[in-house]
């Protein structure tokens, strides 16, 4: 026997142990085992301190209970999944509450949910945890070969192969990096930025970059319409501002915040019917296939080839966006996102000593 133990649960007494069957053998190979403190020491005490390489994961407890009462929906299920009683368990929540002096919980007869606060406090608190194992990992791979990840947001846009052939290069150099790429418009990418959840972003312009440190990439997007191929408006070359009078419009909500498209439009943007708002396009050219509208965006983010039922026609005058590679002012990159910056600007410098043809803006 090398441990037993014993939990008081709504059942009465839950008693479990760890025995060494024979089965175990250190010589021969390794193995994971997940438990307690107490576990780990007994363990320690048996198989001795030098075949133990223990790794501690903390979960605060206020954490813990709100994890179980969001996932099991009911008290008697949570307490079980915490191995407490459901008294210890509506303790706990009541407390939680009277700390933070609101409601968290909506307690009903067969099934408990979390109010809004509730919802956020949970967010809140995966966040958190989110970013102290991403600082933990970064701690503890400081004096390691470079390895551990690097977390980019960006909007949707075809410049971001330059940071695909960057990372493509970091891989080949250090292939223990791992790379989280997450999409969103401005405001996702560096909200999240802000909250330490990604270390670098890629925006559209315009937008407010000078709150951040910043490099422009080397790359212009063009504005345009995407409309359904027997759309009146797909036998014009390019779109003028009278020719989107009383069409059904749909805006990204970034575009319509920085009036890029407003200013383009002059006077006739007050005659515009705008219909829709999107942030990421996909959904956006599902719709305009329905109500035989327009999206206003970017070219080369949906399918136009001849199996796709739309087809892109720029602005006139031509309207383009640049883009910004933006990270934190005043914070402290971990040795594999330093390396990513600095391979990232090594790949600027030499495109910026080529020749350009930007093929965006060929008609």
């Amino acid at each position: 026997m090398i441990e037993a133990r014993t939990y008081q649960t709504v059942y009465g007494p839950w008693t479990y142990f760890t025995a060494d069957d024979g089965s175990v053998d250190l010589s021969k190979t390794s193995y994971l085992s997940i438990g307690t403190l107490e576990s780990y020491q007994n363990l320690k005490a048996y198989y001795g301190a030098s075949a133990l390489c223990p790794i501690y994961v903390e979960v605060e407890d206020g954490e813990r209970l709100k994890r179980a009462i969001a996932r099991e929906e009911t008290i008697l299920k949570a307490a079980e999944s915490l191995h407490v009683t459901q008294p210890t368990l509506s303790r706990q929540m009541k407390e939680l509450e009277d700390h933070l002096q609101k409601q968290l919980f909506i307690r009903g007869n067969r099934k408990i949910t979390l109010t809004e606060e509730g919802i956020l406090l949970r967010q809140r608190a995966e966040e958190i945890i989110s970013l102290v194992e991403k600082t933990e990992s970064e701690i503890m791979l400081f004096d390691e070969t470079l390895s551990g990840e690097v977390c980019i947001g960006s909007g949707e846009t075809l410049g971001i192969e330059i940071i695909c052939k960057v990372i493509q290069r970091v891989q080949e150099d250090y292939p223990r990096i791992q790379f989280h790429l997450f999409s969103g418009n401005e405001q996702d990418v560096t909200d999240r930025l802000e909250k330490g959840l990604i270390d670098f972003g890629v925006i559209i312009e315009p937008s407010n970059i000078y709150k951040y440190n910043h490099l422009s990439l080397p790359y212009q997007d063009l504005w345009g319409i995407y409309i359904k191929k027997e759309h009146p408006l797909a036998l014009k070359e390019s779109i003028t501002p009278q020719d989107l009078i009383d069409v059904p419009l749909l805006c990204s909500s970034q575009e319509l915040k920085y009036k890029q498209i407003e200013n383009w439009a002059n006077s006739y943007f007050s005659k515009y019917h705008i219909i829709a708002t999107y942030n990421l396009i996909y959904n956006a050219s599902i719709l305009t296939k329905e109500c035989n509208g327009a999206v206003i965006s970017l070219k080369n983010l949906i399918d136009t080839s001849s199996e796709s039922s739309l087809c892109f026609r720029p602005l006139e005058p031509q309207i383009t966006s640049s883009l910004a590679f933006i990270w934190k002012k005043y914070r402290v990159l971990s040795k594999t996102a330093q390396y990513f910056l600095k391979v990232l600007e090594e790949e600027i410098k030499k495109r910026s000593q080529m020749p350009q043809i930007n093929k965006n803006m060929i008609k």
